[in-house]
């Protein structure tokens, strides 16, 4: 009697979508763990809207230093100067501001117009020189750290003008006048939720008319739900509080626009080009030095602008502002999936990453860890996060 074969049950197709979105989300899902655990280590105090405020100020500037460090690193570089940078900035601004009177409007162009320059400086002689970014920057960080220390004098100027200060330390006013919630914030958080929604659809939208097969429908609801419902509930948290910083806007804004920038645009293009391989790049006809010294100023503009940020902050200017920045801006990088041979790295992943060592800088704190155990713990993470970049790599 011949063996009969039984049929085979067709899969669901909706779990290889399931598999690809989990893939796709895993850096989100490791935030969400990290900060579920904190939140029941330190009794419910990592999300009170408070800390959720102050992580926000806290992680601001390394968020937008990212962004500069994603273009750079993903063109095949690094810049070790940017906390350096930092503190030149500040300095530079008090010095205008409270010894010279000068408006802060005046005082933070200039600031991005030297931050501009010192990158321009830097990423001359790597781009058109050969020189290595490492040995280059690494000079720079000197060199500004010095430059800081002189132009302070070695001690700490200010308060600055109530203006300048509202940068850092203000808050999105509430038309609404919500004693207990500011209804403003909550509108905002809805109205993100939607524009990100759309701009999802319309990404998949491409996908289809391109004849590629996207993620399925039931997937494409539960990621946008998700994401959706975190936007808004951290909205929520905010508004029961003081409304959404003002740091917060100007972080999103940028999100967006270098969002745009590296998906959407020719130089976003490039850049990927040059740091994937560079010898094809240049035989495709892009000028890689161009493009590579245009990341070296971005990321200089985008230190002045986190040097503004972090000393509207403290409302003053200190000899050892933005002292190892540059370590959390590298790791906030690497965390969030760019690659250390460049070409590969997304803008949402490096705001998740710098999150990730937000939180757990913010979690080890209210847990009282020690500053040592939390330098060994935030290494351990760097390296596991380039290992899984390596793994898949030899993995491929």
């Amino acid at each position: 009697m011949s063996d009969v074969i039984a049929p085979v049950a067709p899969k669901n197709s909706v779990l290889p979508a399931l598999k690809r979105g989990a893939r796709e989300y895993a850096l989100l899902s490791s935030l969400l763990v990290i900060m579920v655990f904190f939140q029941i280590a330190t009794n419910g105090a990592l999300l009170q809207p408070l800390n959720l405020t102050n992580l926000v100020l806290q992680n601001s500037y390394i968020v937008v230093m990212a962004l500069g460090m994603l273009m750079v690193i993903v063109c095949g570089h690094i810049d070790l100067s940017v906390g350096s940078i930092v503190g030149v900035i500040g300095a530079i601004a008090a010095v205008l501001m409270v010894q010279y009177r000068l408006d802060f409007v005046t005082v933070s162009l200039l600031c991005l117009l030297v931050g501009g320059l010192i990158g321009a400086a830097q990423g001359y002689w790597v781009a058109f020189w050969g020189m290595p970014s490492f040995i280059v920057t690494l000079g720079g960080m000197l060199i500004f750290r010095g430059a800081t220390i002189a132009i302070s004098e070695g001690k700490s100027i200010g308060p600055f003008p109530e203006g300048f200060v509202s940068l850092s330390a203000g808050f999105l006013p509430d038309p609404f006048d919500g004693q207990t919630l500011r209804i403003t914030s909550i509108i905002l958080g809805l109205l993100v939720v939607a524009c990100f929604v759309i701009v999802e659809w319309r990404a998949r939208r491409r996908v289809l008319k391109a004849g590629a097969v996207p993620v399925s429908v039931p997937v494409f609801l539960l990621k946008n739900g998700t994401l959706g419902a975190l936007i808004v509930a951290f909205c929520y948290l905010l508004a029961t509080y003081r409304g959404l910083p003002s740091v917060l806007i100007i972080m999103s804004l940028l999100i967006g626009i270098y969002t745009f920038i590296m998906n959407r645009t020719v130089i976003g293009r490039w850049i990927y080009a040059v740091g994937g391989n560079l010898k094809a790049a240049k035989l495709s006809g892009i000028n890689t030095a161009r493009v590579t010294f245009f990341t070296f100023v971005n990321m200089g503009v985008l230190a002045a602008v986190a040097g503004l940020i972090f000393a509207a902050r403290l409302n003053s200017a200190t000899p050892r502002a933005g002292s190892g920045f540059e370590l959390d801006v590298i790791a906030a990088v690497f965390i969030g999936g760019a690659s250390a041979s460049g070409g590969v790295g997304k803008v949402v992943g490096v705001v998740i990453g710098a999150f990730i060592m937000g939180v757990l800088n913010n979690g080890m704190s209210i847990m009282g860890i020690g500053v040592d155990y939390q330098q060994m713990i935030k290494g351990a993470v760097l390296l596991a996060a380039v290992f899984v970049d390596v793994y898949q790599k030899n993995k491929a």
